[in-house]
């Protein structure tokens, strides 16, 4: 290797490092090694995973998924039938949905396409994390408009920042880390006015009010971020899709790489998608101890909650984030540590887990604040 070459590459290295990414937090392991805990004790509410898709539905499929699937085989024929299933799901054209590895990895695929270096992304803060990673990844200038105090949006602050070399608007509805979604009336102002292409997320759509999937056909500049990490139980398969005009959502879907999912993740979202009661009743099933779990959350002196329209729910206390944070993981329970959210210092996030889950995290909840 010559000299050149090896300070261009460790030039190279030293900037990517720089780079802020998304990092998993501790292993379920770690934690219990650390407070002196089985690991089997261990209650994860940090993730917002769904626990209420039955795992021995889930087993069956991924059995038939075995029993019907030749591994040896390209998945030539499964993109499409999956495609054709989401169309029925969510009564739009086969054309318009782009499939891929998560919703997170067709983020990070439109703002590569889309994003040139010096190109101009906006959004509001605070949002997911993920697409200020993926946008200074791309050498792109992030611009975050800070949320209200009760987490609506600054119309006027957002309208504001869309400047001519403004080429990305994202938009998280429902929104995480607070938990609210968007006014409907709201994302088609900022999709009319803005100069560029709009990305909404709508990762936590099947528990929320509503979706902005019918108005792909009206703005050509939209898409619309989908997953089945959440609602459809599979986060460790990770699979997701984009739904736009047939003209966009074919530049979405053009990756240089063929079959860029596998085929397991392709024929067990088209399995639940044919099954879709069983996500429908995990769905009411999980806003039912939302409800409950909100309202007990509330009682508590020194906590305010806020309403959610996901799979999990926010909370700000009156004490250091860090110390409630701590001392649910000594109990062996992990939630998710957010710290400041807009004029709320002390947030804290937890997913809403089966009844036993959130019952331990009631109780835990309890003593620290009535202490």
């Amino acid at each position: 290797m010559t000299q050149r070459c090896r300070r261009w590459l460790d030039g190279k290295i030293a900037r990517i490092q720089a780079q802020e990414s998304y990092s998993p937090e501790q292993t379920n392991e770690a934690i219990a090694k650390k407070y002196g805990l089985k690991p089997e004790s261990i209650v994860k509410l940090n993730y917002n995973e769904n626990l209420f898709l039955p795992r021995d539905r889930q087993i069956a499929l991924l059995k038939e998924v075995a029993e019907e699937c030749d591994l040896r085989i390209y998945p030539q024929d499964q993109e499409e039938r999956l495609k054709e299933k989401i169309g029925e799901y969510l009564q739009v054209p086969t054309e318009s949905v782009a499939i891929g590895n998560s919703s997170d990895e067709l983020m990070e695929r439109i703002i590569r396409v889309f994003l040139e270096k010096g190109d101009k992304a906006v959004t509001f803060v605070p949002t997911f994390s993920v697409f200020k990673c993926c946008v200074d990844f791309r050498g792109a200038n992030f611009a975050g408009v800070s949320l209200r105090d009760d987490f609506s949006v600054d119309m006027a602050a957002m309208q504001a920042a869309f400047t001519p070399d403004a080429r990305l608007l994202y938009l998280c509805s429902p929104n995480n880390p607070t938990a609210n979604q968007l006014k409907q009336r709201e994302i088609e102002a900022l999709t009319e006015e803005f100069p560029g292409l709009v990305m909404v997320d709508e990762a936590y759509a099947e528990y929320a009010d509503y979706s902005v999937v019918p108005l792909i056909d009206k703005y050509p500049n939209l898409v619309v971020l989908r997953t089945f990490s959440k609602a459809f139980g599979l986060a460790g398969l990770r699979l997701g899709y984009a739904m736009a005009n047939p003209r966009l959502a074919a530049s979405i879907d053009k990756a240089p790489a063929p079959y860029v999912v596998n085929v397991v993740s392709l024929m067990m979202g088209r399995k639940l998608l044919e099954n879709v009661g069983l996500v429908k009743e995990s769905v009411e099933a999980l806003k039912s101890e939302r409800r409950s779990l909100i309202a007990e959350l509330g009682k508590l002196k020194g906590v305010d909650v806020f309403d959610s329209k996901t799979n999990f729910v926010t909370f700000n206390v009156d004490r250091p984030a860090e110390d409630v944070y701590v001392n649910m993981l000594k109990k062996g329970l992990i939630i998710k540590k957010l710290g400041k959210l807009v004029n709320y210092p002390n947030c804290l996030r937890t997913t809403v887990g089966k009844p036993d889950m959130n019952k331990r995290l009631l109780t835990a909840m309890k003593k620290e604040f009535d202490e």
